[in-house]
């Protein structure tokens, strides 16, 4: 089979070690998905161990998200130019070495440090762990299986990491949050050493475009700190508003930079088109529906149902064996059938169908006649949406733009998580408040009523925001099935022929 991404020469065989070489890729991404979650269950034993006060506690999840988040475009160009391979492996290592202080921390500032390092260098592997899996799967029908095993770890990596957490701070501490990923990065990047060969010709050897770079993290650091502020000030902080009003016009400088310089961080032919523009939107849309569920579940599954952190954490299971399912069982065996869209739209209708069943929780809801089923629902529909939204963000694209390109995936991931948790959570603390005050003058002023009211209006608080995360999977629907209009993708011909025909996402003209 030829190589058949655009811009390759065609004729060009595929490397024979890129399943071997997906083994690795996916590693290292799972360890990253499991980060954003790991450390969640953790945060208690970690606050009292480190007498971190409530205030700063949520810094040891917003000092990774603001690094992560606003670095992203940075890290897919820096793989673009430097090569992906090279950044991978740096990558990981320096992920590794951040996560053996993380867990050896012994003050707040210690540990906070190693949170915002493990960010900037998460910010330079993920960009290029999906770029390398781009530039190595060019053949349509290996494509999808690749991409339906990478959209199955994007997804359910952060319900593993909610297993996987609880279980590490129930039994051993909850340093070892930050030390599993010390072997599953030594692994990764040993395997990538022996095994990856990124193609030469798919570097972009452009000189970087520091306005860009400067513009676009502070703009980026900017919106995932208006919304984490958002989260525990209010959205009418005036440090938070001045946040968004920072974020907006930084990042619009940002689109008036790139369009003008002749080397853009972000070449505007990336986002503007409109498959995969519609596929970085749905995909963002989607992951803040999520992002704010795994929060709200987690709560209701520990507090009004009284799970422990490990029996918590397999209550996720249902939700990541239909996101496996959905990814390598569906969205890999159609989408070399049916046109993206027909997933997609689908997937997100089938996800906002769990999650709508998920509005109906009350104090004594059953696990296994609700929550059961309902996610089942929502993995199978997310995961088989996920795969071919990853994969036509990418699909089509320039070698040289891989990187940034990746970037864009994660960053609509990041940014949509950051979103989900403040917007989501805001709304069910608002509601909780309001039915509590509703409801208290009613109440027989005795410790038992006041602690099931306490429990109604937590749960009440979920289910208004839940509502409110249909509504946002129905949109990701919607832009799916308006927005991409792309085929079905053709398997390549020998001899590089089918090269056009299988990426038929077009790229925009210089």
């Amino acid at each position: 089979m030829s190589q058949s991404s655009p811009g390759l020469s065609p004729g060009i065989t595929p490397d024979p070690r890129r399943w071997k070489a997906l083994v690795f890729i996916a590693l290292a991404q799972l360890m990253v998905v499991l980060d954003a979650t790991i450390v969640n269950i953790a945060l208690p034993s970690v606050q009292t161990d480190l007498d971190i006060s409530d205030g700063n506690r949520q810094w040891i999840i917003t000092a990774y998200a603001l690094a992560f988040g606003g670095l992203l475009l940075f890290g897919g160009r820096i793989a673009d130019l430097w090569g992906r391979k090279r950044a991978f492996i740096t990558g990981l290592v320096g992920f590794a070495a951040a996560s053996a202080i993380g867990g050896a921390a012994q003050n707040e500032a210690m540990l906070l440090g190693a949170r915002a390092l493990q960010g900037v260098f998460g910010a330079l592997l993920a960009p290029a762990a999906l770029s390398l899996l781009t530039v190595t799967f060019t053949d349509a029908k290996e494509r999808a299986k690749a991409f339906g095993i990478f959209g199955a770890i994007a997804g359910g990596g952060g319900a593993v990491g909610l297993i996987l957490g609880g279980f590490l701070t129930e039994y051993l501490d909850w340093r070892w949050t930050f030390f599993v990923n010390i072997p599953f990065a030594v692994i990764a990047a040993a395997g990538a050493i022996a095994v990856i060969a990124e193609p030469s010709f798919s570097r972009n050897r452009s000189p970087l475009d520091i306005p860009g770079v400067l513009l676009s993290t502070s703009g980026l650091v900017a919106l995932v700190y208006g919304f984490t502020r958002a989260e525990s000030d209010g959205w009418t902080d005036s440090v938070t508003l001045i946040m968004f009003v920072a974020s907006a016009v930084l990042l619009a400088a940002f689109v008036f930079v790139e369009s003008r310089v002749s080397a853009p961080l972000l070449p505007l032919r990336v986002v503007l088109e409109r498959n995969r523009g519609g596929a970085y939107l749905s995909l963002g849309l989607a992951i803040i529906g999520m992002f704010g569920l795994f929060l709200f579940l987690t709560y209701y599954l520990q507090i009004v149902k009284d799970f422990s952190p490990v029996k918590t954490g397999f209550a996720f299971l249902p939700m990541i064996v239909g996101m496996i399912t959905g990814s390598t069982q569906i969205g890999a065996r159609l989408m070399n059938r049916v046109p993206p869209r027909l997933l997609m739209a689908p997937g997100f209708l089938v996800g906002s169908v769990g999650m709508l069943m998920l509005t109906q929780l009350d104090v004594d809801t059953s696990y296994a006649s609700l929550l059961l089923p309902a996610q089942l629902l929502l993995g199978l529909g997310m995961g088989t949406a996920f795969m071919p939204a990853m994969s036509l963000a990418t699909q089509g694209i320039e070698p040289r733009d891989a990187g940034v390109a990746s970037a864009m995936v994660n960053t609509s991931q990041q940014v949509g998580g950051a979103v989900g948790t403040a917007l989501l959570n805001t709304i069910a603390a608002s509601a909780t408040t309001s039915y509590f005050d509703d409801h208290v003058a009613d109440t027989a002023k005795n410790a038992g009523a006041m602690e099931l009211l306490r429990l109604d209006s937590m749960v009440n608080g979920y289910t208004t925001a839940i509502w409110v995360a249909v509504g946002i999977l129905l949109v990701s629907a919607f832009i799916a099935a308006t927005f991409i209009n792309t085929g079905v993708p053709k398997a390549p011909e020998a001899g590089g022929e089918g090269a056009e025909d299988e990426a038929k996402v077009p790229v925009i003209a210089h």
